[in-house]
């Protein structure tokens, strides 16, 4: 099998690509990606050299770039986007650009090299903030960030493109990933590199937002399980089951690091923030899918990480 992957110079896709190369000893990769401030080549320097690894460097909005990209492929899994959060609510234009154009000239060219399946990389932000319970894959959406949105309307596309021109894709909706390769703008890499640095952490509001941890590799884990098993035109939610909220997350790093209390800053909230995030994994669960990563050791393992690759974030948070 030949897959196309759009965006593994980023955090999910390339730890995608490493999960995939490894697990598949015929499986053949080509990456696409823009190299964005939030990816570098350097993220996959080790398997550049593989026989079964060719990067490309384009844009997913460059139709000629990405049919170029996609010829021969069996496959195409979409991790290419605009993903954080703060950097939306101050420019939503490049969110919109590349979370919903890119996804449309995606399809259409999987469509003319007549793919046979195309897997679009979601969010739990989705569906917006829950008090009690937990989204299924057929609650309604209620984005609340403008990358939110813009990630609802990719997936309403990708479901138009299915029920229109009877499309083979399939929508994954993971919780918050953590893990190695993260570019520290999210809350645990900034958390963990700037205690590094002896620098204040920024805790957002009164840091009872509630996420669900989902460590990276079950993520991949379970994209695969959809690749292989996912039924075309379905939803399927990912997460792991671990629910805390934002102090108790900031207190599991203090600790680790061996850091006060005294090193947190209390900053303004965030616009527009969700408080909790909760999905039911029900569905993928029948495709024999359960994480296998525990959370503290996950954590533990990703902090370790950054301790011991610390030229890798460092240049990207000077660039940012």
């Amino acid at each position: 099998m030949k897959i196309l992957i759009t965006g593994g110079l980023g955090f999910i896709g390339s730890n995608f690509i490493r999960f995939a190369l490894a697990k598949y000893s015929h499986m053949k990769i080509v990456n696409l990606d823009k190299q964005t401030y939030a990816s570098t080549a350097v993220t996959l320097k080790d398997i550049s050299k593989n026989k079964r690894y060719a990067y490309i460097k384009g844009d997913i909005c460059d139709s000629k770039k990405v049919t170029e990209a996609m010829c021969g492929c069996d496959a195409v899994i979409n991790f290419a986007a605009e993903t954080h959060v703060d950097r939306s609510i101050n420019y939503a234009g490049a969110f919109l650009k590349t979370n919903i154009t890119g996804v449309q000239v995606l399809m259409d060219a999987a469509r003319k090299l007549k793919v046979k399946r195309f897997i679009q990389i979601g969010t739990d932000e989705v569906y917006g903030s829950r008090l009690k319970g937990s989204f299924t894959e057929t609650d309604s959406l209620m984005p609340n960030s403008p990358y939110s949105a813009s990630k609802a309307a990719a997936d309403l596309l990708v479901r138009s493109y299915c029920e229109t021109y009877d499309f083979p894709a399939i929508i994954t909706r993971s919780s918050n990933n953590f893990g190695p390769f993260q570019f520290p703008e999210k809350v645990i890499p900034l958390f963990v590199t700037n205690l590094i640095e002896n620098k204040k952490i920024p805790l957002y509001g009164d840091g009872k937002n509630v996420r669900d941890w989902i460590y990276v590799l079950d993520n991949c884990r379970g994209i695969d399980c959809v690749l292989n098993k996912g039924k075309i035109g379905e939803i399927y939610n990912i997460a792991a089951g671990n629910e805390i909220n934002n102090i108790q997350l900031t207190k599991a790093i203090l600790k680790a690091l061996n850091k006060k209390k005294d090193s947190i800053e209390y900053v303004k909230d965030r616009l527009g923030h969700d408080r909790r995030y909760s999905i039911d994994i029900k569905k993928i669960k029948k495709l024999g899918f359960s994480s296998v990563f525990g959370f503290d050791e996950a954590l533990d393992g990703t902090i370790e990480w950054y301790k011991d690759n610390k030229k890798w974030w460092k240049k990207l948070k000077k660039r940012s």
